[in-house]
């Protein structure tokens, strides 16, 4: 890749702003970028998938790695930004102009390609639970490394019985290997935000036979959405769920965030073969 000016210089150039409407929180020092990228592992030669680069500090950062990005932006203002990336580095920066919760990722992007992100804070829970849903497994994406709100990313990886343990911890970890990979100060942002973040990296496991991912997230759905309520109370309405308990020896007194991931997933493997 050709050398380019500081972002910052970009960003002024430009006329950039982040954009509260947009979630949008903009990532600046480069070596901490740098090791963003490196979480995955190696990208030399892999294929990588953007969300919301912004004005592309991590979209460099991914291409000094070696990969090949593809790059999502609602943005219109920041395309400039990332052109002048995809003309230094020809071939190496695909940019799509849409909304990454209406894309058709498989026709976008294609398999096998990693997801790295400093996600919109906006709709990234939104697309984590799309990018862990779905009966096909492995999924299309290689690797999830994605930057969140502290309190989110703390959410995905929590044990059971605590406070942030919940319906993202067990989706996130049923049939995938779950880290906190990097804690980032909120001064390492433009504007700095009110809340600190941190990088989380999801890597696909193998899944649990007899268990249908829509059925899980229904479960967890019900179980969680009530989660100071005992389970008899909190899966009253979902067909089945209670009696599943009682086979499996589950108090139905207990509380959903006392359950452990396997737990859940005997419960779904219940409910699955009932339908």
């Amino acid at each position: 890749m050709k050398e380019l000016p500081p972002l910052r210089e970009v960003i002024a150039r430009h006329g950039l702003s982040a954009s509260k409407a947009l979630g949008q929180n903009f990532l600046l020092d480069e070596q901490l970028l740098d090791r963003i990228a490196r979480v995955p592992g190696s990208l030399e030669g892999e294929h990588v998938y953007e969300v919301g680069p912004g004005p592309g500090g991590l979209t460099r950062a991914l291409i000094r790695a070696g990969a090949r990005v593809t790059a999502v932006e609602r943005d219109h203002r920041c395309l400039p930004a990332l052109a002048e990336i995809a003309e230094a580095a020809p071939g190496r920066l695909r940019v799509v102009e849409g909304d990454a919760l209406s894309l058709d990722e498989m026709e976008t992007v294609g398999a096998g390609a990693h997801i790295v992100a400093n996600l919109p804070y906006n709709v990234g829970t939104a697309l984590l639970v799309r990018w862990l849903g779905g009966e096909a497994w492995p999924p299309w994406w290689k690797s999830l490394t994605l930057m969140f709100q502290q309190e989110v990313a703390q959410r995905i990886v929590s044990q059971p019985g605590s406070s942030a343990y919940g319906r993202l911890s067990v989706l996130a970890q049923w049939r995938s290997d779950a880290k906190l990979a990097l804690k980032v100060h909120r001064s390492a942002f433009v504007p700095p935000p009110k809340v600190m973040s941190a990088v989380v990296h999801i890597v696909p496991a193998e899944a649990p036979d007899g268990v249908s991912a829509t059925c899980l997230e229904q479960l967890t759905g019900a179980a969680f959405g009530q989660r100071r309520k005992m389970l008899r109370r909190s899966l009253d309405g979902l067909p089945g769920a209670v009696e599943a308990l009682e086979t499996l020896g589950i108090q139905s007194d207990r509380r959903a965030e006392t359950l452990s991931v396997a737990e859940f997933v005997a419960i779904a493997r219940e409910l699955s073969a009932r339908t």
